[in-house]
């Protein structure tokens, strides 16, 4: 059994910066890529980042320049560095680890962002 735990949302002001983390524990065979999505009341779920087992990086345009996803492998945990909040940015964000044949999801961890 795999387990994903976000930690980190909140409430911020506009320009201001939130990190947040996703612990992985359980039975992982393999990791091709950890991702954060994030979904906004009435919107889809959409990816916002991604970094796969070589490192390589992923970002959504709107996310380019102000996030940064990076991980820990000893601690298998994911971060997701937001610097320059806007308002828009208000969501539930979720981790997902893509182990190949299986996917995991976090319960997800709310940011809003003030104007």
């Amino acid at each position: 059994q795999v387990q994903l735990v976000e930690s980190g949302g909140g409430l911020v002001q506009a320009g201001g910066s939130l990190r947040l983390s996703c612990a992985a524990s359980g039975s992982i065979f393999s990791i091709v890529a950890m991702q954060w999505y994030r979904q906004a009341p009435g919107k889809e779920r959409g990816l916002v980042a991604q970094i796969t087992s070589g490192g390589s990086t992923y970002y959504a345009d709107s996310v380019k320049g102000r996030f940064t996803i990076s991980t820990d492998n000893a601690k298998k945990t994911v971060y997701l560095q937001m610097n320059s909040l806007k308002p828009e940015d208000t969501a539930v964000y979720y981790c997902y680890l893509n182990g190949g044949f299986r996917g995991y999801w976090g319960q997800g961890t709310q940011v809003t962002v003030s104007s």
